[in-house]
């Protein structure tokens, strides 16, 4: 049994899909940002960096993993899922993983809080983030012109840790126009059912813009 410790963001959202696609038992606990549960003692017990997603692997001697990339390694390796043994292969998903931990969920969040959430509008911070999500799309466009996948031919942690950003272009005012690879490989992963699942787990927030505008200005003031 896996405990996910998680909540409706893209950053979560990977976690829900990889359990899904890897076929492990697991107990969701959502977190409550508007009460900064993430914040409280009991969870930075488990994360010491008080953000989500996190999980025990009750399995394991009650193991410990945050960080979502890093949670997504281990459950590759702990079902031998998704991750390919030969090392160059192993390495190409890798690389695309970290692609996404240090540029795409960046960048992405950054232009979500500037065009969305941010209470001073600062164009030159939107335009910023936008073009430099937009240039991140043209290379995995590029690279999925040759390549079923982002790491070649086989669907992996890769690709699941990407597609829960890429699905929200709209919301971060990032435009798809002319990526027809990109587009691609977004609609058939959204034809798998456990993308499908993964992304109403845990059901996305109810929450209005003025609600959402309140939450991010907390984070940005701390």
């Amino acid at each position: 049994m896996i405990d996910l410790y998680t909540a409706a963001t893209p950053n979560g959202f990977k976690i829900s899909i990889a359990l899904e696609e890897m076929g492990l038992e697991y107990r969701v606990h959502k977190l409550d940002f508007s009460t900064n549960e993430q914040k409280q003692p009991e969870f930075i017990a488990i994360n010491p960096n008080g953000r989500i997603p996190a999980i025990i692997d009750r399995d394991n001697e009650d193991f410990v993993v945050f960080e979502s990339g890093a949670i997504l390694l281990y459950l590759a390796e702990k079902t031998g899922k998704f991750l390919p043994a030969e090392p160059k292969k192993r390495s190409q998903v890798i690389q695309w993983l970290m692609f996404q931990m240090s540029g795409v969920g960046p960048m992405m969040g950054q232009a979500n809080v500037f065009f969305r959430y941010f209470p001073e509008k600062i164009p030159a911070a939107i335009d910023r983030y936008q073009k430099e999500g937009r240039r991140l799309f043209e290379v995995m466009n590029t690279q999925l012109a040759t390549n079923q996948y982002l790491a070649g031919d086989e669907y992996t942690i890769a690709d699941i840790a990407t597609w829960p950003w890429v699905r929200i272009h709209e919301w971060s005012g990032i435009n798809m126009d002319g990526l027809t690879h990109l587009q691609r490989w977004l609609d058939e992963l959204a034809l798998r059912p456990a993308c499908q699942k993964g992304i109403v787990t845990p059901p996305p927030v109810e929450m209005s813009d003025e609600e959402r505008a309140k939450q991010i200005q907390k984070m940005v003031t701390k």
